[in-house]
């Protein structure tokens, strides 16, 4: 059996992050995570590009743009949707989730998908560097292993 996977060598090219205004407070720590786990894996700070963009919701676009341009290897969207008391949340939520998704496929670059859709801002800061781990971090490694990964699928 020949296995194909990723690993966590320094990628080619450069890694765009998109991060959301919204939520400040959380999506700082995810940047943060994002950033170190990239460089601690080669990743030089000159490849990094930071976008802003206002709220979770604008994400898909600005990432859909960024891959259509080519000039990025991978992007990690960052952005935190906290309940509140209507359907928003579900609405804001689902539509980042399916965007990303979407520009990813439709323009075949990486997407990790870093944005917290939680309960209470308690739990936004469990997982933005707190007892849940960060999930900056763990969007910035996906998307170094994929890739690696989409690298050694299309040379066959």
């Amino acid at each position: 059996m020949h296995i194909i996977e990723g690993d966590f060598s320094p990628p080619p090219g450069r890694i765009a992050l998109i991060a959301s205004r919204f939520n400040e407070l959380v999506v700082e720590r995810l940047i943060a995570g994002a950033r170190d786990a990239l460089l601690r894996h080669g990743v030089k700070e000159d490849q990094i590009s930071l976008v802003r963009v206002p709220g979770a919701f604008e994400l898909p676009l600005i990432a859909n743009e960024i891959a259509a341009s080519q000039s990025y290897a991978g992007i990690v969207a960052l952005g935190a949707v906290i309940r509140g008391d209507t359907a928003h949340f579900d609405y804001v939520a689902g539509g980042a989730a399916n965007g990303l998704m979407q520009a990813s496929v439709a323009h075949r670059v990486p997407i990790g998908f870093g944005v917290l859709t939680v309960d209470s801002l308690e739990q936004a800061l469990d997982r933005a560097g707190g007892k849940a781990g960060n999930k900056g971090t763990d969007a910035a490694l996906t998307v170094i292993e994929q890739i690696h990964l989409l690298r050694r699928l299309r040379a066959g």
